[in-house]
């Protein structure tokens, strides 16, 4: 998948196929929530609730772009990489393909979140170092 270090592949399973025998706009997201948490545990061993410092991360804002319909025991491919770090936050953006098809596409803002304090926090520079050497 061009312009991705990092996939993973996804079977559509019936969880994700809604009442119009496609996949539900909802699955998308959680497609790409399969894909954050593999590639953050990828990039060293992070995960959802440990991102910096015992920080986790809340999703603010995320955007789909839905290009074609998806099936039942469709194989996937999706394809995550973060394109921005700042102080507290960063970007991800995802594409689903089938047979090397884009079928979906997206990007999700995540923000290192302090759960005992209720606030976000920093990314801590080696977050911020990996995520460079990793998408360089």
């Amino acid at each position: 998948m061009d312009g991705f270090n990092f996939i993973i592949p996804y079977t559509v399973r019936v969880v994700d196929v809604n009442y119009g025998a496609h996949v539900a706009n909802s699955a998308v997201l959680n497609f790409f929530q399969d894909a954050r948490i593999a590639y953050l545990k990828r990039l060293g061993d992070y995960s959802e609730m440990n991102i910096s410092k015992g920080c986790g991360i809340i999703l603010p804002e995320a955007h789909v772009k839905y290009l074609a319909e998806m099936f039942l025991g469709d194989e996937l491919v999706i394809g995550a990489k973060i394109t921005n770090v700042g102080r507290s936050s960063f970007t991800m953006c995802y594409r689903i393909e089938r047979d090397g098809v884009a079928m979906a596409e997206g990007e999700t803002v995540l923000i290192c979140f302090d759960y005992e304090k209720r606030k976000p926090r920093r990314l801590d520079a080696v977050f911020k170092e990996k995520v460079a050497a990793f998408e360089s």
